[in-house]
């Protein structure tokens, strides 16, 4: 009698859980999904950005330009998550350099680039960064020789 008792006790307890698992754990996640596709297609796919049919980053991520003829999201200021697509001003007036001895375009150049994608953490106050994407479209776009095989 007292092992059916605790049957009793304890099969409410697990039935919310299975509930909860269910409602909070699936439906409500595929809820979401679907409303976001249909609301917001392009935030919820992760503003993916296509230069001609390629895509080539989104700009809210942490895009994987590693070649030396591209501004880098990765330096020494790595973001906690390691998925910020953007970086100090500071960092990208750093790169210049090694764009210049990889492309030729000239440091003046490259400088009002990254100048004209100045952004501020508090709108027109605050710490200054830049998107690493917007700079290497940018780039692509301006340089079209030079960048001739990405645009």
């Amino acid at each position: 009698m007292e092992t059916e008792t605790k049957k009793s006790v304890y099969r409410p307890v697990i039935a919310v859980a299975v509930l909860s698992l269910v409602i909070c754990g699936i439906l409500f996640p595929l809820v979401v999904t679907g409303v976001a596709q249909i609301a917001l297609p392009y935030q919820a796919d992760g503003s993916l950005v296509q230069v001609g049919n390629r895509t080539v980053g989104s700009y809210y991520i942490n895009n994987n330009f590693t070649l030396p003829i591209f501004f880098h999201a990765r330096g020494a200021n790595e973001s906690a998550s390691g998925v910020d697509p953007d970086i100090p001003l500071q960092d990208a007036l750093n790169q210049i350099p090694r764009i210049y001895n990889a492309t030729g375009i000239s440091t003046q150049s490259l400088t009002d680039v990254v100048n004209s994608h100045v952004q501020y953490t508090l709108f027109v106050a605050g710490d200054p960064y830049v998107n690493v994407l917007s700079l290497n479209l940018a780039l692509i776009s301006e340089y079209a020789s030079v960048y001739s095989a990405y645009g």
